[in-house]
């Protein structure tokens, strides 16, 4: 599934919306998107999977995890208006998948319960085949009640394709691991100690390939960091606030976002209920707080650039919607359009 063309008399492009089943969510939401205005409109849901949590898009397949205690993932048919289950969930040998992403041939996921990242081969079809790999993490953080393990929160590929990056709360720090294309091993590079007790949760690249912003949840701050693709190294630079200095009562940061062009970047704030605006020096190496906008609903568990790169979208969980913004492109500024009611949203995906 493309960009541009029809897919059977319908643009090519398609909003999917994970929600918590556990929690009254519809499942995985499809939607039409207007690129111009950036509105949704939902054509169909399928509630088969529990708390499909996450989703991502590879062709025309949609992989969603399952973020439940037994933790698996399964493959969904998005060729039509509503997503279509392509046969029985797929154990990942882990608790609480959280994120996953699609690299060398691999679905590779994060479990969050477990601590750990698993890899599963896809097969012609675009399903995932029994694990190849689980490769648990060791180690824990000073906040007690949220690090006492492990808590492996996201993974994803690095811009080269050389590296997966695992990004893990619980021990406060980033993994850097090689994934064998044929034999679905994962095995482990280099690991970056961050700042204890800031509890990473999602990190994003420059479009340029050489810092990355990891956005800390139980701090909430961003670390900007070099990367180093040719030798797989992650090394912090600093910290930047994405709440105003003064705030009061806990903010949990969510998700961050880079503009394609490097010169903004945007992250979600759950407690604030905010979208905080930064703006990027040329390099990427230092960022500055400019903005803060409500996120037009509660708690925003994800934000997303919608294809056009006109629009963001906050997936708001606890008020139950999914809400865009068009941005400003000189300031970066997010002013609200609309939204779609989705219940229990907790993320966003397009293809």
């Amino acid at each position: 599934m493309g960009g541009t063309g029809t897919l059977q008399g319908r643009s090519a492009i398609r909003a999917y919306i994970g929600s918590f089943t556990s929690a009254g969510g519809r499942g995985v939401l499809a939607a039409d998107v207007d690129q111009e205005t950036g509105a949704l409109t939902v054509t169909g849901a399928d509630d088969a999977l529990a708390d499909p949590s996450f989703l991502a898009v590879a062709g025309p397949v949609l992989h969603a995890v399952s973020e439940t205690e037994a933790g698996a993932v399964a493959a969904f048919d998005v060729s039509g208006p509503v997503p279509r289950p392509l046969g029985a969930p797929v154990p990942v040998d882990g608790a609480g998948p959280t994120h996953l992403a699609v690299a060398a041939g691999h679905l590779v996921t994060a479990n969050y319960t477990s601590g750990s990242v698993t890899a599963l081969p896809l097969a012609g079809d675009g399903t995932a085949r029994q694990a190849t790999t689980v490769l648990r993490h060791e180690g824990s953080g000073p906040v007690t009640s949220r690090q006492a393990d492990p808590h492996a929160h996201q993974v994803l590929p690095d811009p080269s394709g050389r590296w997966i990056v695992s990004v893990d709360l619980g021990t406060d720090s980033v993994r850097v691991c090689a994934l064998d294309p044929d034999s679905g091993a994962l095995t482990l590079h280099g690991e970056t100690a961050l700042r204890p007790g800031t509890g990473p949760r999602h990190l994003a690249f420059h479009p340029a390939g050489t810092h990355a912003y990891v956005l800390n949840e139980l701090e909430p701050t961003l670390t900007v960091c070099r990367w180093d693709a040719e030798a797989g190294v992650l090394e912090p630079l600093g910290e930047t606030p994405v709440v105003p200095e003064g705030t009061l009562g806990p903010s949990y940061p969510s998700e961050v976002v880079v503009a394609p062009d490097g010169r903004f970047l945007w992250a979600a704030v759950r407690g604030d209920d905010t979208l905080a605006v930064l703006a990027l020096d040329p390099d990427g190496a230092k960022v500055a707080l400019v903005a803060t906008v409500p996120c037009g609903g509660t708690w925003p568990r994800d934000l997303t650039l919608g294809p056009s790169g006109r629009h963001l979208y906050a997936a708001n969980e606890r008020s139950g919607d999914v809400t865009w913004f068009r941005l400003d492109p000189e300031t970066g500024i997010p002013a609200r359009v609309g939204s779609i009611e989705a219940p229990a949203a907790s993320c966003v995906v397009f293809g």
